[in-house]
């Protein structure tokens, strides 16, 4: 029998988690580990709790992105497909269980430096989504991806065939894409369960708990911007800009700020938008994604290069936001986005 489906969470309204109780959480998570599950589909805030969390009991059935997953014990040995996975782990005090990290999209933040140091998370074994070969040579018993295309047969392996090989798959329900499964919108409650859930599958439910109840206790001490600003949030592209869309982490996290996103109309993580449009909009502020492969150093040369969005009120008036690549996808990072995003607001000169 298929397991039951994740339900969808309710909206919760944001504010956000700082780097140091991260790195508090990372510190000692690996003391707390089989301290205890608040159970697959959990959304309750730990901290509301009187009952500490109890030890995982096996197996785990999830019905991950539609595909059924049992996990007999807690994974030894982890493969992590995107920073958004190896971070996760970071945080909970588990990166000694990583045997391989690949497609990293930038380096750790700071508050996630010690935990990583030692660890497989320090060495990537592929820049790029790794082949079946690469990863089963690293013997894992466990795959845990960012995407949905990281487990497929042009990547680390098709799901029912490593699972034939006695490799377990686990994909970040936040970026599960099927009918369903996909978040709509993304909401800051579902990034906790998504904790949660890691925390069940890891038997280190306690850790995913306090990281649960210490970024709850973050979000809720920023307060948004409340002077109606609109923005962009630009993360690639030139002759086409691609953008954050209505139902992503970027419009979480605009919400979170007090931003009103220019393309929050589109019912899609993610979209493509013309320059036309953006000169229409004429955003108060924008929001640049620095990636490795594509800089806000080169967004911002790009945007004041060009006749057309040199004229644009936030490029005239130098009113950028930057947020580095891996904050961008739901994780363990997106708190502490919105507080980072929230003091870089405050800074700006708003004439």
């Amino acid at each position: 029998m298929r397991p039951t489906r994740r339900p969808a969470l309710p909206a919760v309204l944001a504010a956000t988690a700082s780097a140091g109780l991260v790195l508090a959480l990372a510190a000692c998570g690996g003391d707390v580990d089989g301290a205890a599950g608040a159970g697959a589909t959990a959304a309750t805030t730990p901290a509301a709790s009187s009952d500490a969390p109890v030890a995982t009991t096996y197996p785990v059935t999830l019905d991950n992105c539609g595909f059924a997953v049992t996990i007999d014990a807690a994974p030894q040995r982890v493969v992590t497909i995107k920073s958004s996975t190896a971070e996760m782990l970071l945080a909970l005090g588990l990166g000694d269980r990583i045997v391989g990290s690949a497609y990293l999209d930038g380096p750790v933040p700071d508050s996630l430096a010690d935990a990583a140091r030692g660890t497989a998370v320090e060495t990537p074994f592929s820049d790029e989504v790794p082949g079946t070969e690469a990863t089963l040579a690293l013997e894992p018993d466990l795959v845990y991806a960012g995407w949905e295309s990281n487990v497929t047969a042009d990547g680390a392996g098709d799901r029912g065939t490593l699972e034939q090989l006695g490799v377990d798959t686990y994909v970040s329900p936040s970026a599960c894409k099927g009918e369903g499964y996909m978040p709509d919108p993304l909401t800051f409650d579902q990034v906790f369960a998504d904790i949660t859930e890691a925390g069940e599958i890891f038997d280190a439910n306690q850790a995913a708990a306090h990281l649960v109840a210490q970024q709850r206790e973050t979000l809720a001490g920023v307060t948004p911007d409340d002077r109606g600003l609109s923005a962009l949030w630009y993360s690639s592209g030139g002759d086409t800009p691609y953008v954050g869309a209505g139902i992503g982490a970027p419009q979480m996290i605009m919400d979170a700020v007090g931003l009103e996103n220019v393309a929050a109309d589109v019912h899609d993580t993610w979209t493509s938008m013309s320059w036309e449009q953006v000169v229409a909009d004429d955003p108060d502020v924008i929001v640049l994604v620095d990636a490795t492969w594509n800089s806000a150093e080169d967004k911002i040369a790009r945007l004041e290069s060009n006749p057309a969005t040199a004229q644009l009120t936030a490029v005239r008036e130098h009113r950028y936001l930057t947020v580095p690549f891996p904050a961008t996808e739901a994780g363990v990072r997106n708190v502490d986005a919105v507080v980072d995003l929230a003091a870089q607001l405050q800074e700006l000169d708003l004439r």
